[in-house]
């Protein structure tokens, strides 16, 4: 990502999203946490940009792309599925989403936090046999589920947690070799 694009997802985030980043001392990483919204047609958009600009020189490239797509799957989620519980929820109001990202010398965390207490449906493997899988292969996916697969077939590890006055995060993590690739994202 180019300078000029790294300051538009800056102006982006001021416009849409409220966003903080800290470096955290006492445990020897940094995080960043933004605020979206659900109703906002580039939600997920400014997700991926963000965790580009977050992770820009930092990881190896490869996690960077599995990170966005991490990112994508699971603020997707939150876009097409949760909705907020009662009593955190008004007419009108938009759907919020929390994205945070944590960042230590061998781990990155990724937490997708909605308004939606009901636990996500984390597959346990293969929805299907292998031999079913033809020219349309498609047809014998299930109709949920897939994106919180495909986070899983990339993270070291899904799970989620129920968040206090409810709703949820939805975590992943990915390890981290050490090794970072120079170049431009």
């Amino acid at each position: 990502m180019d300078a000029g694009k790294a300051k538009h997802v800056v102006s982006e985030l001021d416009a849409y999203a409220h966003w903080f980043v800290a470096p955290n001392p006492s445990h020897g990483g940094h995080y960043m946490t933004v605020t979206l919204f659900a109703e906002f047609a580039d939600t997920g958009r400014i997700a991926r940009d963000t965790a580009t600009v977050f992770l820009r020189g930092a990881v190896p490239r490869d996690l960077m792309y599995d990170a966005q797509l991490a990112i994508s799957e699971l603020v997707g989620n939150v876009v097409n599925h949760a909705v907020p519980d009662r009593h955190r929820s008004s007419p009108g109001a938009c759907r919020r989403i929390d994205v945070t990202y944590k960042l230590f010398p061998k781990w990155l965390f990724i937490g997708v936090a909605d308004e939606d207490s009901t636990p996500p449906l984390l597959p346990m493997g293969d929805f299907y046999s292998p031999e079913l899988v033809t020219e349309f292969s498609e047809a014998v996916l299930a109709d949920s589920g897939r994106g919180l697969m495909i986070t899983q077939r990339m993270a070291a590890a899904v799970w989620w947690t129920p968040k206090d006055g409810g709703g949820k995060t939805v975590w992943c993590r990915f390890d981290l070799d050490g090794e970072v690739e120079d170049g431009p994202y």
